[in-house]
Order: structure tokens, then sequence, then C-alpha cells
């Protein structure tokens, strides 16, 4: 039997992508696992995913922003299976947009969604656990450009930025009580991120789960990341990461941040290349 069997673990965003196959790999390992999202429907087909795979789920549709939901997930968690051993925060999402040409009830909405949500849930299960002498493990998801800034991403790279600094934080707070801290960072995954990005940015009905201008190599799928988040339940790290090669960037970038700033310049270019190419296809069409 999985040494984590009948742990509890909470997974907001769990409705698709990096969240549903972390939930399905919790289950898989012999997780209970509680799912958090939007969207009933899609929480019901990951439940029935992970009680396929041999666990068990319950699901919880919320606005993981909304007032009040953090003690609303984590009771709902301790009444479906009477504890919680694990927070897995992933809920978030992203917009293609110049940090000026957001508005501020867009950038607040993020930042609600992405880090505020997110930290008021790791801390509302902190307190639960030091109440109770518990010992727990709290993982964001964050990102690798949580490390590093894009242009024309600047407002999710820094919710992203945010967390990780957070979990730092929280993790030398919380080591005496016993409570583990991790940042995880992927780097391009293929889910519905960006199709929503480009969806809430005004860039049409995409269906592009990657950007045309992500080289293979620095692509992966939300299977890799779930299993090193599950790696990460079993042996607690401060930072998850799951490519070496941008792992060293972000410590080149930090050492060298000439060389970042003309990586960002080269960035920047090719999304407003990006542009132009979509404003002639959309003339062309008129």
């Amino acid at each position: 039997m999985s040494a984590f069997a009948n742990r509890v673990v909470v997974v907001t965003g769990a409705s698709s992508g990096i969240g549903a196959a972390t939930a399905r790999a919790c289950a898989a390992s012999g997780m209970r696992v509680v799912l958090v999202a939007r969207r009933a429907d899609r929480l019901r087909k990951v439940a029935d995913a992970c009680e396929d795979a041999g666990g068990k789920a319950h699901a919880l549709a919320i606005d993981v922003a909304a007032a009040g939901a953090s003690e609303e997930i984590l009771a709902h968690a301790v009444s479906a299976f009477g504890r919680v051993d694990v927070v897995f925060a992933n809920a978030g999402y992203g917009t293609r947009a110049g940090l000026i040409d957001m508005s501020e009830s867009d950038l607040r909405a993020m930042f609600d969604v992405n880090f505020f949500a997110a930290l008021s849930l790791c801390r509302a299960a902190a307190r639960r656990w030091i109440a109770a002498g518990q010992p727990g493990h709290l993982i964001m998801s964050s990102s690798c450009i949580g490390k590093f800034p894009l242009a024309y991403h600047g407002a999710y790279c820094a919710t992203k930025a945010s967390q990780a600094m957070a979990c730092a934080a929280l993790r030398a707070e919380l080591q005496s009580h016993r409570i583990a801290v991790s940042s995880v960072h992927p780097i391009t995954t293929k889910t519905e991120f960006f199709v929503e990005s480009d969806r809430r940015s005004g860039a049409g009905d995409s269906t592009t789960e990657v950007p045309d201008h992500a080289p293979s190599f620095l692509v992966q799928s939300p299977e890799r990341v779930a299993a090193a988040v599950v790696r990460c339940m079993h042996r607690p790290v401060p930072e998850v990461w799951t490519s070496s090669l941008v792992r060293l960037s972000a410590a080149l970038f930090t050492a060298w941040p000439w060389l970042l700033h003309q990586v960002l310049d080269r960035q920047a270019g090719m999304e407003r290349d990006q542009d132009e190419r979509r404003l002639r296809a959309d003339s062309a069409k008129r």
C-alpha cells in the first residue's frame, strides 16, 4: 500500500490542465482528493477519473476568490474525508496584455485569483494545522516566469513571482510547526491556459495549447508536472522545477540582468510581430 494511502489533498483549479492531472496522480497513489474549481461538469469528469484510478474524490464547485471561499473549501474537505493533509493551490489564469493596457479591475482580479486566493487558502490551512498540532504541506503552483518576466505577460508574471516569494517566506516561518511549503515552477505546458489567455486578451477563438514560438524542448505535458508535484508530496522540497535548463536560465538571468533584457527585447519584438500578422489576417478577412 502507498505511504500516502488515505491522505487528503485539496487541489484547486482541478477541472483541467495541471490541476486535473495532479488530482488523477494523487488518486492513483492512494490519496483522497478534494477537487475545487468553478466548472461543476468538468469537476465531475475529473472525479470519475480519480475513482477509476483507484482513489476517492469529492468535488466542490466554487470561485476560489469569493469571500469566505478558503474556509468553505477546508470545511468541505473535513466533512468529506475528516481531515486535510496537503493543499495544492493551483487555480489561476493569465492574459496577453501590456501592463499599461490592462484595466485596474482586470489587474486586481488576476491578483485576487492567482495570488490572494492561493495565499488565503494556505494561511487558513496552516492555522488549522497549528491549532491541531498537525503537520501539513502547502504547495503553490507558481511558474518558471515567476523567476523572470515576459513582455506582455507582466501581470501574470507578477502574480507568480508573488507566489514564489510568499512560499519562500512561509517555509521559513512554518517549519517549526512541521508544515512544509513548496512552490512549483512549470515551463510551457500543454493545457487550455493559452486558449483562455487569448480569449481574455481578445485574440479570438484560439485553439492553440502552445504558443507558436515555443520550441518543442521547452514544452511539457501536464502529467509531467503532476508527477513532479506528487514526488514533492512524498519528499517535500522548497522548489519544484520540471526543466533543469530553464532553472539554470533563471539563475543566469539573476546573475546577469543584461542577458535577461536582451531576451526580453527579442521576445517583445516577436509578440509585436505576432500582433501585426493577426491584424493583417483580420483585415484580409474583411
